[in-house]
Order: structure tokens, then C-alpha cells, then sequence
């Protein structure tokens, strides 16, 4: 099981692969595979066979799953693919609560 900082909806940018410099709002994590879907990236044609719901059958074109290392999230600051760091943020009731910091802005990141 893969730990990452990443969640789903947050806009990430791909950084190597077919689709490198392509960005895209996560759809789904899979963790245990290391592995995204990304919104428009590694788009594959399924072919499908007649069934009942869809009697046409035909090619149906989807998001195929990428690598979790071949994504960075995108800074909502600077606008540029950022790493993740973690920090305690201490509430006005003195709660205190682990965030997500760009660590190219040190902006706390909230989602």
C-alpha cells in the first residue's frame, strides 16, 4: 500500500509518460496499486460487445489508470506542480490538525 498525499479532485499535472505536461482533476486513487486515473490522460478505446443495455455495441473511450509517481499536484498559488510536505495547524479552540503545504509556496493547501 502506496502512501501519498494526493486526494481525489485535486488538479495534478502528469510529468512523464505518453501524456507528460497534460493536466487533469484525479478522478480515483487506487492505493494499494499505486496507481490515478487523471481526467483526459492515457485515454485507451474498449471495445465492446452487444449486451441488452447496449445493443450496438462498439468502441467506448476511457481513462486508463497511470503510475501515482508520474503525477505532481498543481500549486493553486503559482500555478505549478508543487511536492507535498505535512504541517500542524493549531486552531483558535487550540485543535490541532495535520495539513497538506505546497513546498514551493509554503501555502497551506485546502480541499
Amino acid at each position: 500500500m502506496i502512501k501519498t498525499r494526493l486526494k481525489k479532485n485535486d488538479l495534478v499535472k502528469v510529468i512523464s509518460g505518453n501524456s507528460k505536461g497534460t493536466t487533469g482533476k484525479i478522478l480515483f486513487i487506487d492505493r494499494k496499486k499505486g496507481r490515478v486515473i487523471v481526467e483526459g490522460v492515457n485515454i485507451v478505446h474498449k471495445h465492446t460487445r452487444p449486451t441488452q443495455k447496449n445493443p450496438q455495441g462498439g468502441i467506448v473511450k476511457r481513462e486508463a489508470s497511470i503510475n501515482i509517481t508520474n503525477v505532481q499536484l498543481i500549486c493553486p498559488k503559482t500555478n505549478k506542480p508543487t511536492r507535498l510536505g505535512m504541517d500542524v495547524v493549531t486552531d483558535a479552540s487550540g485543535k490541532s490538525k495535520r495539513m497538506r503545504k505546497s513546498k514551493q509556496s509554503g501555502e497551506i493547501i485546502i480541499s
